[in-house]
Order: C-alpha cells, then structure tokens, then sequence
C-alpha cells in the first residue's frame, strides 16, 4: 500500500493473493471521502454483520464528512478502506487519520504523552471508529472471516507504510475482538451502562419495570419524574418525518447549549442533523420538553427498527429544571422503549449513576496496534493490569444491581 500518512491517497492498490485468500486477488482502496464508496454496496454489506447499527450506515457516515463534521480540518480525514473483487465490495472499514484523540471516548492520552515525552510523534494515528459516537458494534465490514482477517492486515499494513505510531478499533463487535487477538493485536475493555427488556414476558409498561427495581431506587425515580411534572413540564414525542425543521432546530440550539456549559464546542453541524434527518429518517426519535406549550429541552435518540434496540444520544435546554435531565434522556426513553416492544437502550459512554435507572453494566472492547516495540509491550503490560481492574469493578457493580432479584 502506498502514501506517507498526510494529504491525499486515493485510487487502489493490489493486496492479497489467491494463496493468502484462497480466491481472486482483492483490490484495496483508500478513499479520502466515503462518497467515493458505493452505498448500496456498503449498507448490504452492513446488513449481514453480527453487530450492525445505524452509525456505520453510509448515509450517516457521510453526513459526518459533507457535513465538516469529521473532516481533516477536525483532525478526522477519512482513510476509508475498501477491499473488492473486481466491482463487488467484499470488506470495507471506516478509518480515520487522527491529529488527536478528542471524540473517541477511549481515552489514550496518557499513551500520546509518553510518546511525546520520549521525543516520538503519536500523531497522526491511523482510527477505526464512528467519529463521536461511542456505540459498540461491528468495525469491520466483511463477508467472511478471511475477508475479515485481511481487513486487520490490511490496516496494520497502511499505517506502517505510512509512517503512523499506531492503529486502533474502537467499540468492535465479539468477532472482531477475536479475530483482533489472532492477529496480535492489543485488546483494551471499558464499560457501558445499558437497559435490557426481559426476553420471557417483557415489561408492559413503565410501571412494571419500576415495580421490579429496589424500593429505594423505585422511589427516587417517581420522585424525580414529580419533580418534573409539578414544574410544569410535559413532552413531545416525535419519530422520523414527524420531527419538523423547526424541531430540529430547536434541539440543535439545545445540543450545542449543553456543549457551552461545559466550555466546549459542538462536534455536529446543524448541516449533520440536516443530512441525517432527510437520509435515514426512520432511525431517529426527539423529546421535546414543554412548559406552556413553549419548548424548553429536547433530547434525540437513535433507533434501529430491525433490531429493535435505542441509542441515547444527546440533549439539552434552554433552562435550568431540577431531574428534567433524567425524565428526557431516560424516563421517556425507556418507557417508549418499553411501550414499543424495544429489547435494549444504550446509555451512552460512562456514567455509573444510570444503574440507580435501570441500566446494567456491560464490558465493551477496543482493539491496538503500536508500531514501536517497546511502547506496545509497556501499553501491553499497562492493559494487563487496567483489564484486572475492569474486571473487578464490574464484579463491583454486579453486586449493586438495582432489580429486586
């Protein structure tokens, strides 16, 4: 594979061979912009995955680039990888050179450090990842396992050929993670916080769900949701073609608020949201909060029909209403989810305090690979000892699970 790591790679390469592969060689491209990947051919391939979501859709993927979302001005060019046999897509993945490391949710800046400590360039590095979405799921897209196999050589190969410090998969499905380690490279495990329906007799409704958690978590929750009813707040809810323009341009004005409180700026565009709503409008479902009939918080959550699994995503308001937060961004959530036949709510990235609402810990997983010799069997033996802890703290949690039972 050729390019130096900076600037402009496109066009193809020839990689494998009918003895590596067992089949007609593959051809490997490198695409600085997804357009330049088929999307019907991307989303079929999508389709058959163990572990696909709407994030990995190419319509989403490309909202984030035409958008200036995740773009190499952002410090997110697109080094997408796509592996085909003659014009048949048969493995891609969503790659990324990266400058630094905000929006991946898998913290490795002590790692940049040392680096830089040692008078060595971390950056740029070479991502496979959604760009500000920590959502776990399939990474790479593959037809098979051999397929699969040659996508992780193929990644390894561009950025030593580039020059880069390093590659890495953020948030990869259980075969990747297996297929990752076969092929030498470094696991890292983190934990999120999801609700999952019962699979024998579901909940019927919300008031079910609380009746089966502890009483003091029960509680706390009904007089969260008091808080909020006798503020004089009620909600809107809207899915799909019925969010309006204006309703998203009120979230968008709520998203980006939530970003200057914490003196920080807004991944997304409005353009983003713009692209997303018109391209996949199925997948997304709104809260709007109001007092009076004036709008005063929304919160978005993404939504995957076929799998009947909701993402919590972002949020925000216009003023300051004691637990409103949580009515937004989990009551309503949840008791649509519950309402709907739903099998699973994501929470979102950290956040032990969702457990006291319903929703359980759960071990998620990135895959690494460092270029340097000594750096990777220090990053190696640094992991060895935080997956110990992971493990405990999940043990911890386990045994402060909310249910009753």
């Amino acid at each position: 594979m050729r390019g130096d790591g900076r600037g402009d790679r496109r066009g193809a390469t020839q990689a494998g061979s009918e003895a590596e592969t067992g089949s007609d060689d593959y051809v490997i491209g490198v695409h600085d912009d997804p357009a330049q990947i088929d999307a019907a051919q991307w989303n079929e391939l999508l389709a058959v995955q163990a572990a696909p979501t709407p994030f990995l859709r190419h319509e989403y993927l490309h909202a984030l680039h035409a958008s200036g979302s995740a773009t190499e001005r952002s410090g997110w060019l697109p080094q997408f990888l796509a592996l085909r046999q003659g014009t048949h897509l048969v493995a891609a993945c969503p790659l990324y050179l990266k400058s630094h490391s905000y929006g991946e949710y898998v913290f490795d800046w002590a790692w940049a450090d040392a680096y830089q400590r040692h008078g060595l360039d971390y950056y740029p590095k070479l991502l496979g990842a959604v760009p500000f979405t920590p959502v776990p799921g399939t990474r790479l897209l593959a037809r098979d396992a051999a397929a699969r196999s040659l996508l992780l050589r193929a990644i390894r190969q561009l950025a030593s050929d580039s020059g880069l410090s390093s590659a890495h998969l953020l948030f990869v499905d259980e075969a990747e993670r297996d297929a990752a380690a076969q092929a030498g490279w470094m696991l890292r495990s983190t934990v999120q916080f999801h609700w999952t329906n019962r699979d024998e007799a579901p909940w019927p409704d919300f008031a079910a769900f609380l009746a089966d958690l502890q009483r003091d978590k029960r509680k706390k929750i009904q007089q969260e949701r008091r808080r909020v009813a006798e503020a004089g707040i009620t909600f809107r809810t809207l899915h799909g073609a019925e969010i309006g323009r204006l309703d998203w341009d009120f979230f968008h004005r709520c998203y980006t608020l939530t970003y200057r409180a914490h003196h920080s700026t807004p991944y997304l565009t409005r353009d983003f949201f713009a692209r997303v709503a018109s391209s996949m409008p199925q997948h997304w479902l709104m809260f709007v909060a109001e007092r009076d009939g004036v709008p005063i918080a929304s919160s978005l959550i993404a939504l995957d029909p076929q799998r009947r699994v909701a993402f919590g995503r972002y949020w925000g308001s216009t003023e300051h209403v004691p637990c409103l937060h949580f009515e937004a961004c989990y009551y309503q959530p949840l008791a649509w989810c519950i309402a709907n036949g739903y099998a699973r709510f994501e929470g979102g990235a950290q956040g032990e305090h969702k457990m006291a609402r319903g929703l359980l810990p759960v071990q998620t997983h990135s895959a690494h690979w460092l270029a340097h010799p000594q750096f990777a069997q220090a990053v190696a033996d640094f992991l060895a000892r935080e997956g110990a802890g992971v493990e405990s703290y999940l043990d911890e949690l386990n045994e402060r699970r909310p249910f009753k039972s």
